[in-house]
């Protein structure tokens, strides 16, 4: 592919535009770090929005940061981290596509949709996206959403777009919704014996007043290649637990865990316990990159030990949200294994997106679950990109 990097919003508007009236499609991205997600793009040209860089506005103020697309996720943490603030769904500075120390830009985490360990208590990265402009698969710039937290004017339509893999339009400039930072972090690792046991500890604990914000399982052979020496140490499967906020609340809720679980446990302060988080929420670093695929079920939390043990290949997964989400890496290249995989996560009321394969498996099959009918789906693609030029199939294989 040809690759384009314009400057400014104009260069954007008039680059869609003649492929509009052209019909020749473009593929959009940010950094690329997230190029193996999706279907591959069949498309000339590579529009990147990393020249449109750089924080517009931030109000710690009033908890709301506004940046150009193509801005690089560090530089957005580095101004954060400043002002002791965060985006609260934490998403991931991931390397499962060989991007290595590249961890993406703001609006490809927006695009994606991506969040991390803390989803279930803190919402999706759609649900702190506030606003945007962008420009649409006829060349039109339009903005929706606001640069304040409290806006319900006209459609969400920040929550459209995220999630939507440049499919839809090409961001501009995005605003999201940030939060302090918590002052201390602690994570309470439980060794068990299996799965059932791990599980069991995690969803009993959920259920109390403890207020954990992260809840994850660690086969043994994952919890082996830690970087963080207590978890290694064991050798044995691992439940986690993280719980955050003020050092008196997280010591105490930290000791009253740890009483209440009943079995032999250990403490991971402030740096061993974000490195362990780090490398759940990046997932490389647990499952290295190998021949196969990796997938990345939602189901219901009570279901996770159940389809583990069902699709689990060795112990090539791990286990995150109490239950609710799996990372699992399977030997089977197959659109027959992803049927497999598909119906035994459909079964349990869940849905599996393919996470990384390769481009034979992506072209062979839709990588993400389509959770809305595809009607639906083409009437908002033909709303926003009525020539199918913007992303094509990267989605689905009729989109």
């Amino acid at each position: 592919m040809q690759p384009i990097q314009p400057e400014s919003t104009q260069d954007i508007v008039d680059t869609v535009r003649s492929h509009a009236e052209a019909r020749r499609p473009l593929a959009i991205e940010g950094s690329g770090s997230k190029s193996g997600l999706g279907r591959p793009v069949d498309a000339e040209t590579l529009l990147s929005v990393r020249g449109l860089s750089g924080i517009t506005s931030y109000q710690p103020d009033e908890l709301v940061l506004t940046a150009w697309s193509g801005t690089p996720m560090r530089e957005i943490w580095g101004a954060l981290a400043e002002k002791r603030q965060h985006l609260a769904f934490e998403p991931a500075a991931s390397a499962l596509y060989g991007s290595g120390n590249d961890a993406g830009t703001l609006g490809g985490v927006l695009a994606s949709n991506l969040s991390g360990p803390r989803r279930p208590s803190a919402g999706a990265a759609r649900d702190h996206f506030l606003g945007f402009s962008a420009v649409n698969g006829l060349g039109e710039e339009f903005k929706a959403g606001g640069k304040v937290v409290k806006n319900v004017t006209g459609y969400d339509l920040p929550k459209l777009l995220a999630g939507s893999m440049g499919t839809l339009a090409v961001l501009l400039e995005v605003t999201v919704k940030v939060l302090p930072a918590p002052e201390k972090q602690r994570t309470v690792i439980v060794p068990v014996s299996d799965i059932a046991t791990g599980h069991r500890c995690l969803t009993a604990q959920l259920c109390e007043a403890f207020e954990i914000d992260g809840a994850a399982f660690l086969p043994a052979a994952v919890a082996a290649r830690s970087s963080v020496d207590l978890v290694r140490a064991p050798g044995n499967a691992l439940a986690v637990m993280r719980l955050t906020g003020s050092p008196v609340s997280v010591g105490d809720r930290c000791a009253a865990l740890r009483a209440a679980i009943g079995l032999p446990s250990e403490e991971l302060h402030s740096a061993r316990s974000q490195a362990l988080w780090a490398e759940i929420n990046e997932v490389a670093p647990l499952l290295p990159t190998a021949t196969g695929t990796l997938w990345r079920l939602s189901v219901p939390p009570a279901s996770g030990a159940k389809i583990a043990t069902a699709l689990g290949q060795g112990e090539d997964w791990l286990m995150d949200w109490g239950g609710g989400r799996l990372w699992i890496a399977r030997h089977g290249i197959s659109s027959d294994d992803a049927s497999l995989v598909r119906k035994a996560v459909a079964t349990a009321g869940g849905h599996a997106t393919l996470v990384r394969g390769p481009d034979a498996l992506r072209r062979a099959i839709d990588v993400f679950p389509m959770d809305a009918p595809l009607g639906l789906l083409k009437r908002t693609k033909a709303a926003f990109d009525p020539h199918g030029v913007l992303n094509p199939c990267r989605m689905y294989r009729d989109l």
